[in-house]
């Protein structure tokens, strides 16, 4: 099989778009039409940043992975995609999506913290946003699990063993690190003295941050089936598998690394 023909959904699921998760994805993407004229124009500061920086983050962050699934449901039975079940669950995902960037951006409106509030009712929504985050990746798994049973698959063996491995990853490295993240008091291990951070992604370069393994975690569903499309491309079927799970397995291993390395005081770079 070519490595366009690989990738190419058959002729039944040409133009098939799963409604509810690419719904869930414009929404998200319009509501940046609200937090960026506000990071614009309000100059409040929290804990150093923009009080709106956080929302858009979180806003583009969940656009891409809900645009990411509805990607993928592409390649999925369509028998799957539309059984009753599933459209509950993702309905569900979308509405806890929903209600953790109320939240977010209901914290960024008045100038005080989403996470890690010792506010007694902010406290009580934080741990109730932490059960909806949980909903929102178990559609990573769902998907992953479906990938890894579609041995009819259209997809070349390595993409689609690479789809499967990377959304199945995605639940449970970002189960882990989450779980760490929630169960602490902050993401820093340690105490920042001078507050020097990497640029753009804002990870401590003075003590462990357990953001690295948490940004690792969630991208795995992009990471692997980007070194699924690269074996396809380059290497024989048989070779190419063996990439795969070798890539996925050094992913894992580099995201480990990281929580490990957080836990331990020691900063990312």
């Amino acid at each position: 099989m070519s490595f366009a023909a690989s990738l190419a959904p058959p002729q039944s699921l040409s133009l098939r778009a799963e409604p509810i998760l690419s719904r869930i994805t414009l929404i998200m993407a319009l509501s940046l039409c609200i937090t960026l004229p506000a990071y614009a124009l309000d100059t409040r500061l929290f804990q150093g940043e923009n009080v709106w920086l956080k929302p858009i983050k979180f806003q583009l962050a969940l656009a891409l992975y809900f645009g990411t699934l509805a990607l993928y449901a592409t390649w999925l039975p369509e028998s799957l995609t539309t059984s009753p079940k599933i459209r509950r669950l993702l309905i569900a995902a979308g509405l806890a999506s929903f209600a953790e960037m109320i939240w977010i951006g209901g914290a960024a409106m008045f100038g005080t913290a989403s996470h890690y509030n010792t506010m007694p009712l902010l406290y009580g929504v934080y741990a109730l946003m932490g059960v909806l985050a949980v909903l929102l990746i178990t559609v990573s798994l769902v998907f992953g699990l479906a990938f890894w049973r579609a041995k009819r698959s259209p997809l070349s063996e390595p993409l689609r063993l690479s789809m499967a491995l990377g959304l199945v990853l995605t639940f449970v490295l970002t189960l882990i690190a989450a779980g760490t993240l929630s169960a602490l008091s902050g993401h820093h291990i340690g105490t920042p003295i001078t507050g020097s951070s990497l640029p753009l992604m804002g990870w401590s370069r003075e003590v462990g941050d357990l953001r690295v393994a948490h940004f690792l975690a969630t991208h795995a569903l992009h990471a692997i089936p980007l070194i699924g499309l690269l074996a396809v491309a380059f290497l024989p079927q048989r070779l190419a598998n063996q990439a795969v799970w070798a890539g996925a397995s050094a992913f894992t291993a580099l995201t480990i690394f990281t929580y490990i390395q957080a836990l331990s005081g020691s900063p990312f770079l």
